[in-house]
């Protein structure tokens, strides 16, 4: 345990460093605005293309991930519906906590991934961000519109998001990195120098970035709604995960690649998609910096766990 921790230990403190930096101005709250977007259309489509073109796909490999990924997504997405009727809660504060459940920070997982495996890791957690952007973009948002607004006028939202995951960056270098892996151009001269380059830059960028998102005073209104979404994220979406796992073929290292998403906090975009679709955004405030801290011990606990119970087997 304490092993797998100080392996962490250096991510967390990453976002500590970037919440710190923010709070004390340094460089500039534009910065961080504008780091956000560099982010977003240069360095993670950087490092995606690069994983993705050189690993070594398989058919059965991306069949299992599927399969187990959106077991465990699935689980998750059911959980916060059911629990949020049980809990009689409001429309706009069921789908913070359907966001809470379901969604995940793919920056904590890969680099999770990167830094307990290494460079398989990072490749194959590539692979389960290119396989859950669009279900969860998808799933989430037409979810959010039926509880927020009725289910009125859903198809100009979902249009919207189809027309948005048409022109996403991620998805555009996930799938130009499988073309290029499918015609064997792993190596193509100057394009993966550059990208391997920018990608080894993304990781501490993209977690300055998040840690620089927390909002630690939102942590003050935790209540029922908070505790639905660290439950459905940090334990139904794992356990649900390792559940399918058992009827499929995963290797210990992809399983644990696998557990990295299902364990990590929600994505601090959630945030941002609340506030913009009429939802509970200081709710999602709550909700996103309570799961990140509470990762910092949840998420070794659930590697360590993963690890007995396939050495038990």
């Amino acid at each position: 345990m304490f092993a797998i921790f100080l392996s962490i230990a250096p991510i967390f403190l990453l976002l500590v460093l970037g919440y710190l930096l923010r709070r004390n101005g340094i460089p500039s709250i534009e910065f961080w605005n504008l780091n956000d977007r560099l982010v977003y259309w240069v360095l993670f489509p950087a490092l995606l293309f690069n994983n993705t073109s050189t690993i070594n796909l398989s058919g059965d490999l991306l069949a299992s991930f599927a399969a187990a990924i959106y077991a465990g997504f699935g689980g998750a997405v059911l959980f916060a519906l059911a629990s949020s009727r049980l809990a009689n809660l409001s429309g706009p504060t069921a789908s913070s906590v359907l966001q809470g459940a379901a969604r995940h920070n793919s920056f904590i997982a890969l680099a999770v991934a990167e830094r307990l495996i290494g460079a398989e890791g990072l490749a194959l957690a590539s692979l389960v961000t290119a396989l859950l952007i669009p279900v969860t973009n998808i799933t989430v948002v037409t979810l959010m519109v039926m509880m927020i607004h009725g289910g009125g006028a859903p198809r100009a939202v979902i249009g919207a998001v189809l027309r948005d995951l048409a022109r996403n960056p991620l998805l555009i270098a996930v799938f130009l990195g499988i073309a290029a892996n499918s015609l064997g151009a792993t190596s193509i001269p100057i394009v993966h120098d550059m990208t391997r380059i920018l990608g080894a830059a993304a990781l501490p960028i993209m977690l300055l970035c998040v840690g620089a998102n927390i909002r630690l005073r939102a942590m003050s209104s935790a209540g029922l709604p908070v505790a639905l979404s660290v439950i459905g994220k940090l334990m139904v979406f794992p356990a649900l995960i390792l559940a399918a796992a058992q009827f499929v073929d995963l290797s210990e290292t992809a399983l644990l690649v696998l557990i990295f998403y299902g364990a990590a906090p929600t994505a601090a975009s959630a945030y941002t998609l609340a506030r913009q679709m009429g939802g509970d955004a200081p709710a999602m405030a709550t909700i996103i910096t309570l799961q990140t801290a509470l990762s910092f011990i949840t998420l070794p606990l659930t590697v360590l766990l993963v690890q007995q119970l396939q050495g038990a087997g």
